[in-house]
């Protein structure tokens, strides 16, 4: 082990607190558990199977927990990567037809460009002409259907809402850094008690990888890998942009988009 990698090491320790792990699974939680539903429909509606979506979630999961790894140590700052919740959205109703293998294809081929958008500068270039105000309005609306989600829970699950919120006001009186996670232990024990947890024919085991060789079509190139494209930029990564920004984090942005990009095409 090298100096650097040594005093790496120590600050990476000396930095290591409940507060900071607290944080890390949050992010996950919101940033894996959250939109996991809606990949599972755009799976479904390409016609995996069950295996296959396993396979997918596995390569997902590992995906952004390299890439969150590797890319937070080489710059030292919080580097936070997931999927593209809107671009899952967008292939539900977009992929009827096409094959498994076609989608993937259109997948890769969407990868490619989001590594050269991001390696030539390009989009950093495009955002840095984007007014802040404009961006944190788009980061608002991503974050706007969450918040009116929480309304229309409670017509059917009133208890359950107002039980997860009297939690959250009071954690974030007497300790804000663990609202969240407070909150969702007062919602599984709610749901535990009401009986609202069905855990029939749920079995734990390890996922693995089914390969599955892209193939090309016009149809997929023009239905799925540049909408896709232009809807992950647009609406994943500049919100994102917005929110790093707007912590005070000075991340590079085109090695980051980048490297997403290769992540994404393996």
């Amino acid at each position: 082990m090298n100096a650097t990698t040594d005093s790496a090491s120590r600050h990476l320790l000396r930095d290591l607190s409940a507060s900071a792990i607290a944080a890390g699974f949050v992010t996950v939680l919101v940033g894996f558990a959250s939109s996991a539903a809606i990949v599972f429909q755009a799976a479904q509606s390409l016609g995996a199977t069950p295996a296959q979506i396993g396979s997918w979630i596995w390569a997902l999961g590992l995906g952004m927990g390299l890439t969150c790894i590797a890319l937070s140590l080489r710059y030292r700052m919080p580097v936070v990567t997931a999927w593209s919740t809107p671009g899952a959205a967008m292939l539900i109703g977009s992929v009827a037809g096409l094959p498994l293998s076609d989608a993937i294809g259109a997948f890769v081929l969407c990868a490619v460009m989001i590594a050269v958008a991001g390696f030539s500068g390009f989009f950093e270039r495009m955002i840095s002409r984007i007014p802040v105000s404009l961006a944190s309005g788009m980061l608002a609306g991503v974050l706007l259907r969450f918040g009116l989600e929480t309304f229309a829970a409670l017509r059917s699950q009133a208890g359950l809402v107002l039980a997860m919120l009297v939690a959250y006001l009071l954690m974030r009186r007497f300790a804000p850094r663990y609202a969240v996670i407070a909150t969702l232990l007062v919602g599984i024990a709610y749901a535990a008690a009401a009986g609202l947890l069905r855990m029939d024919g749920l079995s734990l085991e390890l996922a693995r990888p089914v390969f599955v060789a892209p193939t090309w079509s016009v149809g997929a190139i023009v239905g799925i890998a540049l909408p896709l494209f232009i809807v992950t930029m647009a609406s994943q990564n500049v919100p994102g942009v917005a929110a790093i920004r707007a912590a005070g984090y000075p991340i590079p942005i085109s090695p980051v988009i980048g490297w997403t990009g290769v992540a994404n095409v393996l």
